[in-house]
Formats: C-alpha cells, structure tokens, sequence
C-alpha cells in the first residue's frame, strides 16, 4: 500500500485515500518491508530509492516484529500460507489494527480491513 501511496496509484479506492489520509497514524509493518527486499533483490520489483525512505516520507510509521506477534502467528487458522501476510494478520490483532490490502485471502481473519 505504501507504493501505491507514494505513486497516487489508482488501484487505492477513494475510501482507503480518505481513511489513511485523515488517520492520526498509519503503520508499515518491518514484515513489509522484509518481503520487498527480498523481492527487490530477486529482482521482482524495483523501487525510486530505499523503502524506509518512502514510509517516512509519506508520514508512515514502522511497526516492528515482536514476539508477541510472533507468537500470534502459530495461532492463526491455516487460511493464508504465505509467512508475511500471516504476520501481518497477527500484528493487526495484536495491536487492534486495520489491514489494507487487494488480497482477498484476508477475509475470513477476525481483523478490519478496507480493501483496494
């Protein structure tokens, strides 16, 4: 989402620019940011500078791994397979979060989510 944010993309619903635009604060997972460098060095993605770089710029703020929601994740039903995303299911429970996200394999975790 914060690619999208930074290049205005049209793939973000003018609910998802609204609610992110006038929340207090907006976070970015550390699980985020893991997943684009690895995609960055496989070559899978390119990007106009460092990742951290666009998450300050945009006003963002970095939500670390913890092990509280490392532990989360163990918990979590078997309906997504992929590590970060289910990282990023256990820090919105953990912290009382909303997810954005297009990836429909969401829906059926007990978390708020505004789609795009």
């Amino acid at each position: 989402m914060v690619l999208w944010w930074r290049e205005d993309s049209d793939r973000l619903t003018p609910e998802v620019r609204d609610a992110v635009g006038h929340a207090d604060q907006v976070f970015v997972s550390a699980a985020s940011a893991w997943e684009i460098a690895i995609k960055l060095h496989l070559g899978k993605l390119r990007i106009p500078g460092p990742f951290e770089r666009a998450v300050q710029d945009s006003g963002f703020s970095p939500l670390p791994i913890d092990f509280r929601h490392a532990a989360l994740v163990a918990e979590l039903p078997d309906h997504h397979a992929d590590p970060f995303d289910r990282m990023l299911v256990a820090q919105a429970q953990a912290e009382r979060l909303t997810l954005v996200t297009h990836d429909r394999a969401f829906a059926p975790y007990r978390i708020g989510v505004m789609w795009v």
